[in-house]
């Protein structure tokens, strides 16, 4: 009788275990199916530029966001640092990306100077925004931004790579 019972109570715990996991599986895909629903990729090309305009170095980053979290990009150079992180918000009544900007500028003689700044600014998905940490006037650093939604460069990914196999 003893064992039987024994048995019994391993078989429930098991099958109720089973059902936790199951169900754990299932939040867990809903989870990440919601997350890639909301997801956004920016891709940010970091260039400078000389007097004349022309690209003396240029980084291209691709980073995955949820809307109200940053992403960041550091730009070290012989005397000056740049940190800018990017927060996408998407809204009913337009979407946005607010710019942080930290400046840290050795500059001899008079020591580290530190600059700080926000900016807000309108955008559509796929629009291309031309960003300068350092102001237009001495636009030595250009950022471009463009933001899509995840799900659209997934899928356009997944295209480009169906479309090449079959050459």
């Amino acid at each position: 009788m003893f064992f039987s019972v024994c048995v019994a109570s391993v078989f429930c715990l098991f099958t109720t275990s089973m059902q936790i996991h199951a169900q754990e599986q299932q939040t867990s895909r809903t989870m990440e199916q919601e997350l890639r629903r909301r997801a956004l990729v920016i891709d940010i090309d970091a260039r400078v530029l000389t007097d004349d305009l022309d690209v003396m170095w240029n980084e291209i980053q691709r980073k995955v966001a949820i809307p109200g979290s940053p992403v960041g990009i550091r730009l070290v150079g012989s005397n000056v640092v740049v940190g800018v992180q990017f927060t996408p918000f998407i809204r009913n009544q337009g979407n946005l990306i607010v710019a942080h900007v930290q400046i840290w500028i050795d500059n001899p003689g008079s020591g580290v100077s530190y600059h700080t700044s926000f900016q807000t600014i309108p955008m559509d998905f796929n629009e291309q925004i031309y960003f300068f940490p350092l102001g237009t006037k001495n636009s030595s650093i250009e950022i471009l931004l463009t933001v899509n939604p995840y799900s659209v460069i997934a899928a356009l990914e997944g295209n480009s790579s169906s479309t090449s196999n079959d050459n």
